[in-house]
């Protein structure tokens, strides 16, 4: 059977974070403006979807990963299969997110726009560095009074010593926030409230904001450039890229985990989410941008590759085991190649 989606259109991500980032939250915005919801699902009110333990929705936090898979129509016009992991954040679960991090293709990590970069964030920070897993940055909460995104970016280089490129500015913050500044297209979307997060309006940039925006836009094609010659050949000769060309190159950034795209909003607010699904679209990897799974003939012990195609040998990773009231044991596996069909027999050799 042909596969309805191809692999270039697959976007397996993990959203990551310190507890109470928002986490599930932003994963129930994410499901109900792709269409998989009809409602949206609150975590205060024990209603997100994400927290389908009992356990979950009495306290209001993520124990355990929970997978789901919905698809998004992005701005090239075409749908994208999202197969996505809500991550705990609590330190005690630490274990889960290691897990979940080995098998996905990239991240979203969420940051609270009042506390910046906390202990767990450092925490599943450095697990997704032993993976090399490619990430963006969701500064979450902009709504929240104490609300910060710049200093936010600076606790990105101070605390994890990594290199945030701002995509977007936020205009206003806490009760004042609106919208954001796309620093690629050079505008501002400004979401109506009456409609849930629902639509926007695509205006100038606010003049207060018109310098910073110049800034941090020079910023953003400087990191863009230097992943390539010719590009940055041309900038130095005063040419500047399209915004095709910058996208282009932020993913193959991003993609090489040179630096990390980051992007603003509140979830809780309706603000900010779909923008971030057209960038994980946008600058996050396909199966077929990542490099090929090593593992070990179990015969031969010789170190073998497999690659993300549907005509290989069947490879895949178990990565969680869970047990449901109603069918008993799951497994849930990441198939790196080949085909899983009814019926065949695996061997485990691990």
């Amino acid at each position: 059977m042909a596969r309805e989606y191809k692999i270039e259109d697959y976007r397996n991500f993990g959203i990551m974070a310190h507890i109470d980032a928002g986490k599930t939250t932003t994963t129930e915005r994410v499901l109900y403006y792709t269409g998989k919801s009809h409602k949206i699902g609150e975590v205060h009110d024990g209603a997100a979807t994400m927290d389908w333990m009992e356990q979950e929705q009495e306290r209001g936090i993520t124990i355990t990963s929970a997978a789901t898979t919905t698809f998004w129509k992005a701005r090239d016009g075409k749908m994208h299969r999202f197969n996505i992991i809500d991550t705990p954040g609590h330190v005690d679960f630490t274990i889960e997110v290691e897990r979940s991090l080995r098998v996905l293709d990239g991240a979203i990590a969420l940051l609270d726009a009042n506390a910046g970069v906390e202990p767990q964030t450092e925490t599943v920070w450095r697990q997704a560095d032993k993976y090399r897993v490619p990430r963006m940055i969701f500064c979450n909460k902009m709504d929240k009074i104490g609300a910060d995104f710049y200093r936010s970016v600076e606790m990105i280089g101070s605390r994890l010593g990594a290199h945030a490129v701002v995509m977007q500015l936020p205009i206003g913050a806490e009760t004042e926030f609106k919208g954001v500044v796309d620093l690629v297209e050079m505008n501002a979307l400004v979401w109506r409230d009456e409609t849930l997060g629902a639509a926007w309006d695509i205006v100038e940039i606010p003049d207060d904001l018109k310098a910073r925006a110049e800034e941090y836009r020079e910023k953003m094609i400087e990191a863009a450039v230097e992943m390539d010659e010719t590009a940055l050949e041309n900038y130095l000769e005063g040419k500047m890229p399209s915004n095709d060309e910058i996208r282009a190159l932020i993913r193959k950034g991003t993609i090489a985990v040179k630096f990390y795209p980051m992007f603003c909003g509140s979830a809780f607010k309706n603000k900010g989410v779909q923008p971030l699904l057209d960038a994980v679209v946008e600058y996050l990897p396909s199966p077929a941008d990542v490099p090929a799974i090593k593992g070990v003939d179990a015969k031969t012990d010789a170190e073998i590759e497999r690659h993300a195609d549907d005509n290989e040998p069947l490879s895949m990773l178990a990565f969680k085991i869970m047990n449901d009231p109603f069918v008993g044991s799951l497994t849930f596996a990441r198939i790196y190649s080949g085909k899983l069909t009814k019926g065949i027999s695996v061997d485990n050799t691990v």
